[in-house]
C-alpha cells in the first residue's frame, strides 16, 4: 500500500508537470493580438527556460520521494502491515479454547459455572512483504506473517503474556503463465478461509469443515487462457500427524516416519480480475503414516472450493471435503486421526459463507460448517460430529480504526449427547 501511495503521488506530480509544460511550451492557439507583441512577451527562449525550471523541480520532488521509500539492504521494496486487535469475548459453555473456540468440551464436576468471559490481544498480527519486478524473468514477492497466538508465557500473567507465532512465510515467483511458491502456507487443496475478525488465531469453521493448517511446502502452477484461465497445480508438503509437540525437543511423528511427503494436486478455474475475480477448484490429497513393521497407512481426500462474487458487493465462498486421515491439514475428522482397531478415521465436512460489503467501510456475513466422521471408525469416547454457525459485522469507522462483532454457535456431539456453546466476540483495534 505504501508503494502504491508513493507511485500515485509521483503520477499526480508528473501529470501536473505535463500540464504545465503544455501551457508553457505549446504555441498560441489563435492570435488575439499582434504577432510582434506576442512574440516579444512569450519568446521561445523564455518558454525553454520555464520548461527547464519545471523539470528541475520535478527531479527534486522525485528525489525527495525516493528518500522516503522503504527498501531492504538488497534493494527490494518493503512494505509493513498489521492489525492490533483487542478481543472481548464470552462463552456459555466449556470449550477447547476460550477466546477462539472450535469445539465444546464435556462439563466438569467442579460445581463452578461452565462458561465465562475475558479479554485478549493474542489475535494481533504483523506482516512484511518484499518485492522485485524482475527475478529470472518473473515478478518476485516474499512475505512473512506472524501473530501472538503461540500460547502463553507460563506465569501469573497467563493469556496477557502471549507468545509470537509464525503463521505463513512464502517466496513466490510469478510468470505470465506460471508460478512457483516455496515456504509455509495453507494446503493447496483448501486455500480459502472465511471472513472474520473473531477467528484469526485459528480460522473460522476449524474442526467444522475448514482444513486450514499452515504447512511447509513447495508448489508449482501452470496456467493458460486470458479471460477464463485454467491452471494445473501440484505441491509437496511436509508430512505431519498433528500430534502435540513438547516445548523444545521434537521427535519424528508417524507421518514423518513414513519418509514420504504429502502430495496434493489441484485444477483451478478463474475468471474476472481484482475484487471481481471468481475461482473454482478441485483437489486431491494423499499422505502416509507409519505403522508397525514395514507397512504404511494411507490418508487421502477429495476437495472442492469456490469463491464467487455476485455483483460488486456480495461474495459466496466455501469448501467441501471427503476423505480419511485429514487431521494434519487442520482438524479434519474433528482432530481424530486413528480410531477403533487403529484404522485411519474417515469422514466428510464442508463450510460456506455469504459476505455483503454494504459500503467500503461496513461488511456483514454469515456462514455454516460441519465435520462428520464415520461413526463405524470411532471408538468409545470419540467426538461424533461438530457444527458451527456464525454471523459477523465489521465496521471501519474512520482511518485505520476497526470494530467487529461476531456471534458463533458450536454444537459438538458425543455418545452421551450434544453440547452447545454460544460465543460472543467484540473486536476493537486499528490496521496499518
Amino acid at each position: 500500500m505504501a508503494l502504491q501511495t508513493a507511485w500515485s503521488s509521483r503520477s499526480r506530480t508528473l501529470g501536473a508537470l505535463c500540464g504545465c509544460l503544455f501551457v508553457v511550451v505549446a504555441p498560441p492557439a489563435l492570435a488575439q493580438e499582434p504577432d510582434s507583441a506576442k512574440a516579444a512577451r512569450d519568446s521561445l527562449a523564455a518558454r525553454v527556460e520555464r520548461a527547464e525550471e519545471a523539470i528541475e523541480l520535478l527531479k527534486q520532488q522525485l528525489a525527495a520521494q525516493s528518500e522516503t521509500a522503504v527498501t531492504t539492504r538488497s534493494g527490494l521494496k518493503l512494505e509493513w502491515s498489521g492489525r492490533v486487535l483487542v478481543s472481548v469475548f464470552g462463552n456459555s459453555r466449556r470449550t477447547n479454547n476460550s477466546d477462539v473456540p472450535s469445539t465444546v468440551r464435556l462439563d466438569t464436576a467442579s460445581g463452578l459455572p461452565q462458561g465465562g468471559g475475558g479479554m485478549s490481544i493474542r489475535q494481533s498480527a504483523l506482516g512484511i512483504t518484499v518485492s522485485s519486478p524482475s527475478v529470472w524473468g518473473a515478478e518476485f514477492r516474499g512475505d512473512l506473517d506472524v501473530d501472538f497466538y503461540g500460547g502463553q508465557q507460563p506465569s501469573a500473567g497467563g493469556r496477557t503474556f502471549p507468545l509470537l507465532r509464525l503463521r505463513t512465510t512464502r517466496a513466490i515467483l510469478t510468470w505470465a503463465h506460471g508460478e512457483l511458491l516455496v515456504g509455509q502456507d495453507v494446503p493447496l487443496v483448501s486455500g480459502l478461509n472465511p471472513v472474520s475478525l473473531a477467528a484469526v488465531g485459528v480460522p473460522g469453521f476449524a474442526a467444522a469443515g475448514n482444513l486450514w493448517f499452515w504447512l511447509p511446502q513447495a508448489r508449482a502452477t501452470f496456467e493458460s487462457g486470458t479471460r477464463v484461465r485454467l491452471a494445473v497445480q501440484g505441491a509437496l508438503l511436509a508430512p505431519m500427524s498433528g500430534d502435540p509437540a513438547s516445548a523444545f525437543n521434537t521427535d519424528f511423528d508417524v507421518a514423518e516416519r513414513s519418509k514420504r511427503p504429502f502430495v496434493q494436486g489441484r485444477l483451478r478455474l478463474r475468471w474476472g480480475r481484482g475484487e471481481q475475480q471468481a475461482e473454482l477448484g478441485l483437489g486431491v490429497h494423499r499422505g502416509w503414516f507409519a505403522a508397525k513393521g514395514d507397512s504404511l497407512l494411507v490418508g487421502r481426500g477429495l476437495m472442492a472450493d469456490a469463491l464467487i462474487p455476485i455483483g460488486t458487493r456480495i461474495d459466496v465462498r466455501g469448501e467441501v471435503f471427503d476423505g480419511r486421515g485429514l487431521r494434519p491439514l487442520g482438524g479434519g475428522q474433528i482432530g481424530q486421526l486413528f480410531g477403533k482397531n487403529g484404522v485411519v478415521v474417515s469422514g466428510r465436512g464442508a463450510w460456506g459463507q455469504v459476505n455483503w460489503h454494504i459500503t467500503q467501510r461496513v461488511a456483514v456475513g454469515s456462514g455454516y460448517g460441519f465435520d462428520d466422521p464415520d461413526d463405524a471408525d470411532l471408538g468409545s469416547g470419540a467426538t461424533l460430529k461438530n457444527t458451527t454457525v456464525a454471523s459477523y459485522l465489521i465496521v471501519r469507522p474512520a482511518g485505520p480504526l476497526v470494530v467487529s462483532a461476531e456471534w458463533r454457535r458450536t454444537t459438538t456431539t458425543y455418545a452421551v449427547g450434544a453440547y452447545q456453546n454460544d460465543h460472543l466476540n467484540l473486536g476493537l483495534g486499528f490496521e496499518f
